[in-house]
């Protein structure tokens, strides 16, 4: 994918990189290089800065970072004449961002994308910062200025700016393993409800979500006031979701015509959006919104998960099966023009009434609610609001709108697209497996699942050997190792995708990675993970996965994934480093638990005790039972099914053992600790049991 700004001319290093967002700035005058050995070692030998620029290709402010100074001449020869420049898409090296980021938090800007960071030939920091303009404004220098001021430091007070790198080294180190010292401890239920209600206490009860503009989705965050909720916490915490996920589903967030949800709203109430669409933002929201549906069934719940994940079979499918990795804010040099709507493209579309209707419910007016009098659509009046006003039945009414969102999605769509980031994340893939994977048994949606599979295929196939996980995917095959992220978020998945299709290679797969990963990444010292393979050599310091950000952290995942192993095989020993590591974050977790927000929700996983349910009988025998059981909000259960007939792959035989339907009808084995109640035959108990234990 290129952005649309991209000029032409002659390609430089980046032109043969097979990231579409190094291909972005292969056409700049800057004489770029990828991250690597050459480009590492002509610092050392030419004793020059490393200018560091870090993106991904979704990103709105690095197209505009890259067209103001990047696509400028006389810019880019400043920055060739005295640094050594290297592009890195994050998207690739999570661990350096990472890394780097750390230096705009030491320096308290706070972090994010475009990132610009000016290091030593032997990748210390010595300054940082994020979008810079070219000349003085927003309260920031001018890059050219920057670029002068760090030559002239560089090259007249070098023993200041090596103190200064110093001093961020130390601090990055500091950063990288903050919280580690903290006494190991025990979670509680009352633990949960506590950090639920100090949530709670982020939550804008007026719009939703946590806090002001702009506002995120945090969908980890708003899963775990429903867990908190669950534990016997206040009802506040489970209208506090109800409202923001009703607000995001009617907002301008998430797109009303095609489905899915762009990464966060400019403003408080969900209205205008930075327009990218991230994979993993639409994740973790299908997971959240068919947990929404178990705990209290919705038209709108079902609506929203069905239009995205048509969105992402649409959009977001490789014809192999995986799952691409984002779009693009920005078509043809504008962000979010391909979304936005004027009142007479609408009108010139639709018979009069039906626009009448549709400018109306989506407030669509002369004035706009974007740039340019354009309008981002929201759900402003609802369809019973105009039914009444119109006189008309409400079915009468969504039924015309229906009629003319089809009409303009089609208009829509042959408009000129924005960009699509292509390449196959291993990790990303295992959060979308996870979210079709749930929402395929809450809707009761088997070809979900298959969608799930098709991506888990081709990962396993493609991506991981039995012993290596490569992180990124692209037409010239797999590379880069893979990060913790990417073994745990698809161990995770996999575990998920199991509970779906009852398919027991996923769940071979799952505990393949699992154990991989912790060989690769189990720091015995530190007692945590490390988020880049141990002797991972060109990192300036070791990076440790801790924090749950706008994805979860690869400890979190692989944490989730253990707890899921031990209670679908049976197998104590998943536990072993799962409950090490949960004591050695209780504090951390309680004293930030919005930073920890995916760990927080695999230690209330644990408080269950490895909770598993084994479904026994033939498939017509336990379809009724699974049906009930997965309507029920129960987040710590696991589901298996032993078939009658079918001798029990070696992995379950154990754990199948003595396990048989009852009286000839469909059996659910509940079990929490490795310990097992009674067997139930009836749907209805099976349901009020998964409940009943989550207030005590």
């Amino acid at each position: 994918m290129a952005s649309s700004s991209t000029p032409s001319g002659p390609s430089n290093r980046l032109g043969k990189e097979p990231s579409p967002y190094l291909r972005q700035h292969a056409h700049n005058p800057v004489d770029w290089y990828p991250w690597g050995d050459e480009a590492l070692a002509r610092a050392r030998a030419e004793d020059k800065p490393i200018l560091l620029s870090v993106g991904y290709s979704a990103c709105h402010w690095c197209h505009v970072m890259a067209h103001e100074s990047f696509e400028n001449p006389d810019i880019a020869k400043l920055m060739n004449d005295w640094f050594i420049n290297i592009k890195v898409d994050r998207e690739e090296r999570p661990d350096l961002d990472q890394i780097y980021q750390g230096v705009v938090q030491l320096m308290s800007q706070g972090g994010g994308w475009p990132l610009t960071v000016f290091l030593t030939p032997d990748l210390r920091p010595f300054y940082g910062g994020t979008y810079f303009p070219p000349t003085d404004k927003y309260g920031r220098p001018g890059f050219p200025r920057l670029l002068e001021a760090l030559h002239a430091a560089w090259t007249h007070q070098r023993e200041q700016v090596l103190q200064q790198a110093e001093s961020f080294h130390e601090g990055l180190g500091e950063l990288a393993a903050y919280g580690l010292d903290a006494q190991p401890g025990t979670f509680t239920a009352a633990d949960m409800v506590k950090m639920g209600e100090g949530m709670l206490r982020n939550v804008d009860t007026i719009h939703g979500g946590f806090g002001g503009a702009p506002k995120f989705p945090n969908p980890m965050d708003v899963s775990f006031m429903l867990r908190a909720w669950r534990r016997g916490g206040p009802v506040a915490l489970k209208d506090a979701v109800t409202k923001t996920l009703e607000k995001m589903a009617l907002g301008g967030i998430y797109d009303q015509l095609g489905g899915g949800f762009h990464r966060y709203s400019v403003d408080e109430r969900w209205l205008v959006p930075h327009f990218e669409k991230m994979l993993y933002d639409n994740a973790q929201l299908l997971h959240l919104y068919a947990e929404a549906e178990q705990v209290e069934s919705r038209p709108l719940w079902r609506k929203v998960v069905e239009e995205t994940v048509e969105y992402v079979r649409r959009e977001m499918t490789d014809a192999r099966g995986g799952f691409y990795a984002a779009q693009d804010a920005d078509s043809e040099g504008e962000e979010g023009k391909f979304f936005v709507w004027r009142p007479e493209e609408v009108s010139a579309l639709l018979p009069p009434e039906q626009a009448e209707l549709v400018l109306r419910h989506f407030r669509i007016t002369p004035q706009g609610n974007f740039e340019h009098g354009t309008t981002v659509l929201e759900v402003a009046i609802p369809s019973a609001q105009l039914a009444q006003e119109r006189g008309l039945t409400v079915e009468a009414v969504e039924g015309q709108l229906a009629a003319a969102r089809k009409t303009l999605f089609e208009a829509r769509d042959k408009r000129v697209k924005p960009g699509r980031d292509d390449k196959l994340l291993a990790g990303w893939n295992g959060l979308m497996i996870r979210g079709l994977s749930l929402a395929s048994r809450v809707f009761g949606r088997p070809e979900w699942a298959q969608l799930a599979a098709g991506a888990a295929d081709f990962v396993l196939s493609r991506m991981w050997d039995g012993t290596r996980l490569v992180r990124s995917y692209e037409e010239s095959g797999g590379r880069i190792d893979g990060f913790l992220e990417d073994y745990g978020d698809l161990a995770s998945g996999l575990t998920a995708l199991y509970q779906a299709t009852f398919e027991v290679k996923y769940l071979k797969a799952a505990a393949a990675l699992v154990e991989r990963a912790v060989t690769l990444f189990w720091d015995a010292e530190k007692q945590a993970y490390l988020s880049a393979p141990k002797g991972q050599k060109d990192l300036v310091v070791a990076t440790y996965s801790l924090f749950d950000n706008a994805y979860p952290s690869g400890a979190s995942t692989l944490t989730e994934a253990q707890v899921a192993l031990a209670a679908l095989t049976g197998d104590k020993s998943h536990l072993e480093l799962a409950e090490r590591y949960l004591a050695r974050m209780r504090r951390p977790i309680e004293e930030n638990p919005m930073g920890y927000g995916y760990l927080a929700l695999v230690a209330d996983s644990l408080l269950d005790g490895a909770a598993g349910v084994t479904f026994a009988g033939t498939r017509a025998q336990v379809t009724p039972l699974l049906a009930s059981a997965n309507r029920v909000f129960a987040p710590t259960f696991s589901f298996g099914w032993k078939e009658s007939g079918v001798a029990p792959p070696p992995l379950l035989q154990e754990l199948f053992e003595g396990r048989e339907p009852v009286g000839g009808q469909g059996t659910a084995y509940v079990c929490r600790g490795f310990a097992c109640e009674r067997p139930l035959t009836d749907a209805e108990e099976l349901a009020r049991r998964l409940q009943a234990p989550s207030r005590g």
